[in-house]
């Protein structure tokens, strides 16, 4: 369910589908590791560095980043973390609660972008 179908009942004008999305920002993203492969580098070694198994394991540490990208209402890391916590084994039962962590903190409008998480939860865990 979108944001706009979980007030409205209609999701026509609030349309994300976030396997393009992802498929998009990622060849975007290849053309800067082309031109700034320097920044590029630096930015895929700190994210391994974060992602990293530690005290927290990864799954836990993709479900903080997908709350703060709820938060930053950004629609693209909302896709790349649910699409990793689908690899992870997320259930989606662990996603609406991690949600709700994530509409505590930031109200109306990451309730909205919690409603797109579940969207693309649905997405990424169905048979493409």
């Amino acid at each position: 369910m979108k944001a706009v179908e979980f007030i409205h009942g209609d999701t026509e004008q609030f349309p994300v589908n976030y396997r393009d999305l992802t498929r998009s920002i990622s060849k975007n993203l290849g053309t800067l590791r082309k031109d700034v492969p320097d920044v590029m580098k630096g930015f895929s070694e700190l994210a391994a560095a974060a992602t990293r198994d530690g005290v927290l394991d990864k799954k836990t540490k993709e479900f903080i980043a997908l709350a703060l990208g709820v938060a930053a209402h950004c629609d693209a890391c909302i896709g790349f973390h649910v699409q990793a916590l689908v690899r992870l084994g997320a259930t989606k039962a662990e996603l609406e609660e991690a949600l709700g962590m994530a509409v505590y903190m930031g109200g109306g409008p990451s309730l909205m972008y919690s409603a797109n998480a579940l969207a693309a939860f649905d997405e990424f865990s169905a048979a493409p």
